[in-house]
């Protein structure tokens, strides 16, 4: 089984660039279905979902070209609206699949996504607003069924801003001919890059970046050349990197204004920040308690970079509290680290963690993406070299990581 082996205690330094944005990535590859035509997405990461996401393209009749500088997807010949439960299965993000297939075809069927197991990630909200707008959703044993009855124009109010329903019901709502309004909408950047494609394909929404969307649908989309808009997850974790092994870095093709929650909680717990348009660089000398953190929706502190942060922390000086709103499991990594010597303390959504300084070597097993992503940060202060395995969940989501990481000095490679 492929493990990281990692020696630690060694200051991170130099330029990283960032990828594309898998959150953005994956929605626009399935939204590609509704064009019945060619797009090329540049930026678009060498990562497994991203490979799972042209899987379940190709099962679905479309063509896939992989070439050095974009990944070109003709969906003309799609000519199915079932996805295969083994397909389903390889990440969260397959379900959005759903919107899109019902948006060409006006009927789709699929099982349970698959994914990190971060809790109960149920899809009620979704099916709220496909019913909504005339979709019947039913469930024959494990497969959900969904096709189109009398599409209409509505109004859908959100109880969460949830990212994925609002994916799915915005896809959808392209087959109706009357105006759709989502009303607390996800305002996440990556729901802006999703909309900003469809708009190219010739989609009329209007509404990005706030909390209600406003689509009007019922006419043929066509194919688009975009660039996937640069991924804050990766960014968070080697800014985080950077903070946990007091060291030094520039992130190349960054957005900071995607990342304020992130970086003033950097800046609370003594890193200094520096950011351009498109750069952000920071050092660390000294680490320490940035107080509290509570993730919420954007643009709050995202809870996929609660696990980096969480790393980092347990290495500084003082108290840090985590409060979790997102996911119901998302202290999954603790063990992990406490297996590092990290003293946190979790119960329900909290967390306290007492900053320690040095960790010490540890073998552990990655639980999910992020959660994994923290394991490596935490193996990089370190004394000593640490193995880490499962391996596969980190892969999801991080493009050439044991590359990049290497680039700014880091003693890490991949043993089988």
């Amino acid at each position: 089984m492929p493990t990281y082996q990692i020696t630690g205690a060694i200051p991170l330094c130099g330029q990283v660039p960032i990828g594309g944005a898998k959150n953005a990535a994956l929605p626009i590859l399935a939204a590609s279905v509704l064009c019945a035509d060619q797009s090329r997405l540049h930026c678009c990461p060498n990562i497994s979902d991203v490979s799972n996401a042209l899987k379940i393209l190709k099962s679905l009749g479309c063509k896939v070209q992989l070439r050095e500088d974009c990944v070109v997807v003709d969906t003309y010949p799609a000519n199915r609206c079932e996805i295969a439960p083994n397909l389903m299965a390889t990440m969260r993000a397959a379900v959005i699949f759903l919107g899109a297939l019902l948006a060409r075809f006006g009927e789709a069927r699929i099982t349970q996504p698959g994914g990190c197991p971060l809790g109960e990630r149920p899809i009620d909200l979704h099916l709220l607003g496909l019913r909504h707008m005339g979709y019947r959703c039913e469930y024959e044993g494990n497969v959900l069924c969904c096709k189109e009855e009398a599409l209409r124009g509505c109004t859908i109010a959100l109880p969460f801003p949830s990212v994925g329903a609002t994916e799915n019901i915005l896809l959808a709502a392209l087959r109706c001919d009357q105006e759709i309004v989502l009303c607390n909408a996800a305002r996440e950047p990556e729901i802006a890059d999703l909309i900003c494609y469809l708009k190219k394909c010739g989609a009329q929404i209007s509404g990005a970046n706030t909390s209600v969307l406003r689509i009007r649908g019922g006419r043929r989309l066509h194919g688009a050349t975009h660039t996937v808009m640069p991924d804050r997850m990766e960014a968070a974790t080697y800014l985080c990197a950077a903070a946990i092994t007091r060291g030094s870095v520039e992130l190349l093709s960054a957005q900071p204004r995607h990342l304020t929650a992130v970086l003033e909680s950097l800046k609370k717990a003594g890193c200094c920040v520096r950011v351009s348009e498109d750069r952000i660089w920071l050092s660390c000398k000294h680490l320490h308690s940035c107080g509290s953190i509570r993730t919420a929706p954007y643009d709050a502190f995202p809870t996929d970079a609660q696990a980096p942060m969480m790393a980092a922390m347990a290495t500084g000086e003082g108290s840090t509290v985590f409060e979790e709103n997102i996911f119901s499991d998302r202290f999954r990594h603790v063990p992990a680290l406490r297996s590092f010597g990290a003293d946190i303390y979790a119960a329900d959504r909290y967390a306290v963690v007492k900053g320690v300084g040095r960790l010490h070597a540890a073998n552990v097993a990655a639980t999910d993406l992020r959660g994994g992503a923290a394991m490596v940060l935490a193996a990089l202060n370190a004394e000593g070299t640490s193995s880490i395995s499962n391996i596969a969940h980190i892969q999801r989501g991080y493009e050439s990581f044991v590359q990049k990481l290497s680039s700014l000095g880091a003693q890490i490679k991949i043993t089988e």
